[in-house]
């Protein structure tokens, strides 16, 4: 059996543009929706993304602050440094005075005394001399004189063999040799020994910052 539409054209042309017009706003309403959904979900990571500055901004000012307050600490190791290399320079070149008069009194011969005893140090002041018979190099921070008196030549020889042994006392010498008229075989001196580092306590060579 066949079928017969009897609807006018013009109806069923109105119909067909209604459906056309339907799935086009359905569609539209769909793009609108997906367009909607991608808003939310870029607004949603936005958010969360200002989230994380926000808390690493806490984060710096934290640290910020932190390392303000150990400044003062840096301050101080800076000063310390400072009082320490001070102290340091002070120390330089230093000399133990009781040391110098231990060691005097274990070389003086038994036929010598001493009628005086001159140290000098200049402290941080040293002076290089060369040794002609070696070629080397020493520094020197001060020098020790003394004068006295001996019997018997070869005292003297002993107390300049005696000076030599001493760490720390080099070039002894003997300036002046003068008979004494008023005592038989006797001799009146004076020497000389210079000093050098090996001489220095160790807070005067820098090994250390006190005692010594």
């Amino acid at each position: 059996m066949s079928q017969v539409n009897l609807l006018p054209p013009d109806i069923l042309q109105g119909q067909r543009y209604r459906r056309l017009t339907g799935l086009i706003v359905l569609a539209g309403l769909v793009v609108l929706g997906l367009i909607i959904l991608f808003y939310l979900v870029q607004v949603g990571r936005l958010a969360s993304v200002n989230s994380d500055i926000s808390a690493q901004q806490a984060t710096n000012a934290q640290f910020e602050s932190d390392i303000a307050g150990l400044s003062k600490y840096e301050n101080l190791q800076s000063e310390a440094q400072q009082q320490q290399q001070l102290l340091s320079d002070a120390y330089q070149g230093e000399v133990s005075y009781s040391g110098l008069m231990m060691d005097m009194s274990r070389v003086i011969p038994s036929e010598a005394f001493l009628s005086a005893l001159s140290v000098t140090t200049p402290g941080s002041t040293s002076t290089s001399t060369t040794t002609p018979s070696t070629g080397t190099t020493s520094e020197f921070i001060g020098s020790m004189t003394a004068s006295g008196e001996t019997v018997g030549f070869n005292t003297l020889s002993q107390w300049l063999t005696n000076l030599a042994g001493v760490t720390g006392w080099e070039n002894p010498w003997m300036p002046t040799i003068t008979a004494d008229n008023d005592v038989k075989n006797a001799y009146m001196f004076t020497s000389s020994v210079d000093l050098s580092t090996a001489a220095e306590t160790p807070r005067g060579s820098g090994e250390a910052t006190s005692g010594g």
